[in-house]
């Protein structure tokens, strides 16, 4: 078994004939190209971090009623998103550490068994791909929503729609998620979901240009006039402060791992392409990363969540 095991089902290139990858390989067994060495244990660490990071930012929205708002919905189901990659990954390296260790000792087909349920298990990392671009392009517009829409807020963003927003995404999620599984050596299918990364990533930028423009035009006009901003006009701004943090975190520990993909569908017996390919087990460790550094996120730039979160801590209940 191996860390993340549908993911690394697009660790080599399969549209490319054997002779040419072999030779591709031969000229890349050298120097930089052999990759990293990652240990298992690097992978266990940092997927119980998420873990427990993610656990306290939903404890803390569902104890907190200020938090029951459709915004912070959408901010706990990125969370169980992050939540779905360390279980999945935890799940896996334990069973691998207690393997290699000589902890756990199995006959080969009860371990065979075991790696099918584990891989069903892990097959839910796959959809935090969709989910988590998903929500963080939901937040971005509800984001838009709450800064250009003020007044209107509450009747466009009824606590309905939320709850309706949220399962589309995850039952699309879950759908999208199962073709890129069983079709994962389509061209087809590996370029629609880089068309959709690449859609939701255009779309995100387009909103946080113009919310940072409204922003530029109302720092502008305050210093002109010399009145202090209004308290939910400075907090819509600073919540696009943080979002615009979470896309680039996002964009940096996810870019690698599409670019990936970009590169098994256009050049796949290409020197440079099999270089890239070595480090795939880098890819993803940031993929890991983007889920324990979206709590640190919230918890630093949202003071209400930042209490809630030592109350739970401490188990102030």
């Amino acid at each position: 078994m191996s860390t993340l095991a549908p993911l690394r089902l697009l660790r080599e290139p399969w549209n490319a004939s054997e002779g040419n990858q072999s030779n591709a390989t031969v000229w890349a067994s050298g120097g930089w190209c052999q990759g990293l060495d990652i240990p298992n244990e690097l992978f266990l660490a940092l997927g119980l971090v998420s873990l427990v990071e993610n656990l306290l930012v939903v404890a803390a929205i569902l104890k907190n009623r200020n938090l029951h708002s459709p915004t912070y919905y959408f901010i706990c189901c990125l969370a169980v998103s992050d939540m779905l990659v360390s279980i999945s990954n935890l799940a896996e390296m334990l069973f691998m550490l207690l393997l290699e260790h000589g902890v756990l000792v199995m006959r080969p087909s009860i371990v065979r068994h075991m790696d099918n349920v584990i891989d069903v298990l892990i097959c839910s990392s796959v959809v935090s791909v969709v989910s988590s671009l998903s929500f963080l392009g939901v937040i971005a517009v509800d984001r838009y929503i709450t800064i250009f829409y003020a007044l209107r807020y509450h009747s466009i963003m009824t606590l309905q729609r939320a709850v309706v927003t949220m399962a589309s995404v995850w039952l699309a999620s879950t759908v999208s998620s199962a073709v890129l599984i069983t079709y994962y050596h389509s061209n087809t299918i590996l370029l629609c979901l880089i068309g959709f990364f690449l859609f939701m990533l255009v779309l995100m930028l387009v909103l946080y240009i113009h919310m940072f423009a409204l922003a530029r035009h109302h720092l502008h006009s305050i210093s002109s006039q010399q009145k202090p901003p209004t308290a939910h006009r400075g907090g819509s701004l600073k919540g696009a402060v943080t979002l615009t943090i979470l896309l680039g975190v996002f964009f940096i520990c996810w870019g690698p791992f599409f670019f990936h993909l970009i590169l098994i569908v256009t050049c796949p017996t290409n020197p440079f392409c099999t270089c890239f390919f070595s480090y795939f087990n880098l890819f993803l460790i940031l993929i890991i990363c983007n889920s324990v550094i979206d709590p640190l996120i919230y918890a630093f730039r949202s003071q209400e969540l930042r209490r809630t979160l030592r109350e739970v801590v401490t188990c102030s209940w």
